[in-house]
């Protein structure tokens, strides 16, 4: 992720930010430009330092503190290139609920941002595609008896996240019970996009038979594998082909597990690159643990050159975070078959069809 500049007075600007606190301009994101930028009021609209040609107005959410996405004033849309996806929210008159979805809406508007770099297509439902890319953010019942609890999820292009993964305690205990090292808003948003990519990109192509030799045969029955994990649990030494237990429940999770660390890596990379991060060990350790973040990881040919500056940069990464009295920031190991399924996910990234 990419950091930015206010135009006004040159403060650092993070991408959640809404308001610069040295100078109180307003702040906007302009998806077209990629960029952050100080927004005034124009009549109905804004004008934004970073583009005086055009103008702007929020998105819709924005009057709900959900979103800080701008759109052409002379567009058709009320909704901003990522809230435009959002097909169910929860009812934002409930103060806990909002507070719940404003979490949700962040970590959306990080995965966005993150596909648009890739050129990923994004169809919308306007866009006439028979599986458009759609978000359902939904809450479980109060009571058991008027219904099941909500579970988060891909079908068919709908992602639907339940709205309980946005309260840090709950999705802590539900880390911790499932014995899992990791879980967070985004990353539950990048496992999903995995499946709803592999669907685009994979399911209906002449990449299918390609994919199937690196992550296994897709069509044994989906659910019978699932209650086999969750069962059984994962073979003893999955860490040899896995990037996480879960990947082992069956080949669709292996792909949206691995498309998810792909993001992780290229967005943590992404933000080495722009803070000028370089890693130079005092302790003689050769070129190992030697790396400078000096080139855009969206735009590399070869996975190798993601992985090889990525390991020594995790490796510091966790070190600080043992620092800090915290665990590792990211606590999984790269064999080379999982490095393998890394490079597949790159090679498709790179193959897809581009959007503007």
């Amino acid at each position: 992720m990419k950091f930015f500049r206010c135009q006004r007075c040159g403060q650092a600007l993070l991408f959640e930010d809404t308001k610069c606190e040295l100078c109180g301009y307003s702040l906007g994101y302009l998806p077209d430009l990629g960029t952050m930028s100080a927004v005034e009021p124009e009549g109905s609209g804004w004008i934004a330092s970073a583009d005086h040609e055009s103008r702007y107005r929020f998105c819709m959410n924005w009057e709900h503190h959900g979103c800080n996405w701008m759109i052409h004033a002379d567009e058709g849309e009320t909704f901003c290139r990522a809230c435009r996806h959002n097909r169910t929210v929860p009812d934002l008159s409930d103060p806990a609920r909002l507070a719940d979805w404003q979490k949700i809406e962040v970590a959306k508007r990080r995965l966005i941002y993150s596909l648009i770099k890739f050129g990923l297509p994004l169809p919308t439902i306007a866009s006439g595609d028979p599986e458009p890319l759609v978000f359902d953010f939904l809450a479980s019942p109060t009571d058991p008896a008027a219904g099941p609890k909500i579970m988060t999820g891909h079908e068919q292009g709908v992602i639907t996240l339940a709205l309980e993964e946005a309260n840090d305690a709950r999705r802590e205990r539900r880390r911790a019970a499932m014995g899992e090292p990791y879980r967070t808003l985004l990353g539950h948003f990048r496992h999903e996009i995995g499946h709803f990519y592999w669907d685009k990109l994979v399911r209906d192509t002449d990449k299918l038979v390609g994919c199937r030799e690196v992550f296994g045969d897709d069509s044994v029955d989906y659910d019978a594998a699932l209650k086999q994990h969750y069962e059984h649990g994962a073979p003893a030494d999955w860490q040899l082909n896995y990037i996480s237990a879960y990947a082992t429940s069956h080949p669709w999770e292996d792909f949206a597990e691995t498309w998810a660390h792909y993001m992780h890596i290229v967005d943590t990379l992404e933000t080495a690159h722009v803070f000028g991060v370089s890693i130079d060990p005092l302790e003689n350790e050769g070129d190992r643990l030697r790396v400078v973040a000096d080139f855009d990881p969206y735009d590399v040919e070869s996975i190798s050159r993601l992985i090889d500056a990525w390991q020594p940069l995790s490796f510091a990464l966790n070190g600080m975070a043992r620092s800090m009295g915290q665990g590792d920031l990211y606590p999984f190991t790269l064999t080379q078959a999982v490095i393998d399924k890394l490079g597949y996910i790159h090679t498709l990234v790179q193959g897809a069809p581009r959007t503007e």
